[in-house]
């Protein structure tokens, strides 16, 4: 497998990256976004004179302070391309970028940011009309296929379901990836919270995580957590919602259109990445030592899910389905007006029905198992 992987949001960034917006890369941080831009820089940049600031440099954001044409126009010089690398980090990078766009309408413009609570605060109204975002993930099933074979693929399935995908383990003998997540999530993962807003208990949020890693697939109630973290109610809200701008978890709510007793009030978490679910936890065990395969499939599946929609530019508001009665399906997608259900399976041999509730209320929709013998179509759409 080669070293650098193109990433799959590539055509969609070269028809965005245009003169007269800012091209915004969101995510993570370690997911790859300074490595896509040095590969950018050597390759479809050659032709172009750049510019690069990093946004976590104190020089660098000083002279941005200032923002007058004639101090932009001696940073800008000649360069045809700028580049800020962690732009969040810049005061005012909305009221920035906006000065570029209005005085330098040659310039083409890349932004990239870990934490999307700073930056779109930030970004949100200067840039009105005036952006394209694309969201990076760790690696995707999408990516990694370009450069493996079908059984290459498979064979690596259970390293994927316990490390993840980050850039960074791709690469690295097992216990060099466990080393390698477990400082991600001690050094890096919490950062951009630490240092918002003077947050400073880490440990509940630690706590908080744990918790949701551990109910992967079920809903999470807050007051449970509530109790168990020793922690108000809407702290935990709070917590949780930056967890989710710093792309650490993301949320999935019950879907309901018909039925009185379908549950649509409390929510589903998963991480963007098992590696992570897994450090946190302090598991990296083979699957054959484990009672929690079924959640890392499932957790596995449903982001890989996500970064195909989100590359792929697909539209689909996502939720769960589940009544009082104890039935439910893992994975509802509404696009275009049109439903699809997805039951997920770790167990190949388990082929259930669509349940005959949904059937009943929703008698126009798909309904599908995924599992181990066509779950590559679902998360790759190849």
């Amino acid at each position: 497998m080669d070293k650098f992987i193109l990433r799959a949001f590539n055509d969609s960034f070269i028809k965005k990256f245009v003169p007269g917006k800012v091209l915004i890369l969101l995510g993570a941080r370690r997911v790859g976004k300074t490595s896509f831009l040095e590969w950018l820089k050597n390759n479809k940049l050659k032709k172009e004179k750049v510019l690069s600031i990093d946004g976590e440099d104190i020089a660098s954001a000083e002279i941005l302070k200032q923002r007058t044409y004639e101090n932009y126009k001696r940073l800008i010089g000649n360069n045809t391309v700028l580049i800020i690398d962690e732009a969040q980090k810049i005061p005012d990078i909305g009221l920035v970028l906006k000065f570029f766009i209005d005085k330098f309408s040659h310039l083409k413009i890349i932004a990239t940011g870990s934490s999307m609570f700073d930056l779109s605060n930030k970004l949100g109204e200067p840039l009105t009309g005036r952006k394209y975002t694309i969201q990076i993930y760790p690696l995707s099933q999408l990516e990694l296929s370009e450069h493996e074979n079908l059984i290459q693929t498979k064979s690596l399935l259970e390293t994927r379901l316990i490390y993840g995908s980050y850039p960074e383990t791709i690469f690295e003998s097992y216990k060099n990836k466990e080393i390698y997540l477990k400082e991600l999530v001690n050094s890096y993962l919490l950062k951009d919270i630490l240092e918002f807003d003077g947050i400073k208990n880490a440990s509940k949020m630690f706590d908080i995580l744990r918790l949701i890693a551990f109910q992967i697939g079920t809903e999470v109630s807050l007051d449970e957590i509530s109790n168990k973290v020793g922690i108000a109610r809407n702290t935990v809200e709070k917590y949780l919602d930056l967890l989710c701008k710093v792309f650490v978890v993301f949320k999935i709510n019950g879907f309901s259109k018909n039925l009185r007793n379908e549950i649509t009030k409390t929510s589903r978490w998963y991480f963007y990445d098992n590696g992570i679910r897994n450090a946190l936890i302090s598991n990296f065990n083979q699957l054959y030592l484990r009672n929690d395969a079924g959640q890392m499939w499932e957790n596995y599946l449903i982001a890989e899910r996500v970064k195909l929609q989100s590359y792929k530019e697909i539209s689909s508001n996502n939720y769960f389905w589940r009544t009082y009665n104890q039935v439910e399906i893992d994975w509802v997608e509404e696009r275009k007006g049109k439903l699809f259900a997805y039951e997920i399976k770790w167990n190949p041999k388990k082929n259930p029905k669509a349940p005959k509730s949904w059937i009943n209320a929703y008698p126009e929709s798909k309904y599908q198992v995924i599992n181990q013998e066509n779950y590559l179509n679902w998360i790759t759409g190849l």
